[in-house]
């Protein structure tokens, strides 16, 4: 597996759908390499490296954590800290502004339009968007905005399909669609929901793939009986057995001995 460059993604626009996953550990990371999939995602207060090094042939965007940083120097320097991890692009939620600043530096920024959780209050809690065609040419503006400032890619989220649809055909640049439809340039899922073991709710616009959560919880019971084991022979005097330990000759265990006692 070639990992693709930003030039690289852009060129396939129109061409295939691409795939995005948001991976939660290096295990993951590695599968997605494995299975193909085009791009992952993570966060700055994961372990950047050690995903890169799980996944070193994946495109990799890393997102900034909103609320963080205050102004465009704080991101960029973020930002230049998980590019030298080893990020390819730089998921960013903060204003056009610091888009632009990122840009400016050659940084690859993805942007996100439509429904965003984190500034949920301004479009009436967690409810799709766009359903209207005001509500809809405030999207599309939004999202040319991204593309004006630099952006090489934005995150639809809970958009209807044929809105997606309509304003991917008037980008440059990647659409990632969250629920928006396969008009979109990329389909992006969670891990947790693609692997079925989300403890929370499952959106509507997730798919469960298979049944971790079962595999995990049969897991965790045999941990604790596994973990009781332990305990259980350690006061019984079971555990450590001649197997677990290692010897010393006897005449140095002696001379040892003799030392001490001097």
């Amino acid at each position: 597996m070639t990992k693709l460059t930003v030039k690289d993604l852009l060129d396939l626009k129109g061409v295939r759908p691409l795939t995005q996953v948001n991976v939660h550990n290096e295990k993951e990371a590695s599968a997605c390499q494995e299975a193909g999939v085009d791009m992952i995602i993570t966060w700055e207060r994961s372990d950047i490296r050690a995903f890169r090094a799980a996944a070193p042939d994946t495109f990799m965007t890393v997102g900034l954590v909103y609320g963080q940083y205050v102004n465009a120097d704080e991101a960029k320097r973020a930002a230049f800290t998980a590019m030298e991890k080893g990020a390819d692009a730089i998921y960013c939620p903060m204003s056009l502004p610091v888009v632009e600043a990122l840009a400016m530096e050659a940084i690859p920024v993805h942007g996100h339009v439509g429904f965003v959780p984190y500034k949920n209050t301004w479009t009436g809690g967690f409810k799709a968007v766009g359903k209207t065609a005001d509500e809809a040419l405030r999207i599309y503006e939004r999202a040319k905005a991204y593309e004006d400032a630099g952006a090489i890619a934005i995150e639809v989220e809970l958009v209807p399909q044929d809105v997606a649809a309509e304003i991917s055909r008037r980008l440059k640049i990647l659409t990632v669609a969250m629920g928006a439809g396969s008009g979109c340039d990329a389909q992006y899922l969670f891990a947790k929901d693609i692997l079925g073991y989300n403890d929370g709710h499952i959106p509507r616009h997730a798919k469960v793939y298979r049944d971790h959560r079962t595999e995990y919880d049969r897991l965790y019971v045999d941990s604790v009986a596994a973990f009781r084991e332990f305990h259980q022979e350690v006061q019984s005097g079971e555990f450590p057995t001649q197997k677990q330990l290692l010897k010393i000759d006897e005449t140095e265990l002696s001379a040892f001995r003799d030392q001490l006692d001097a």
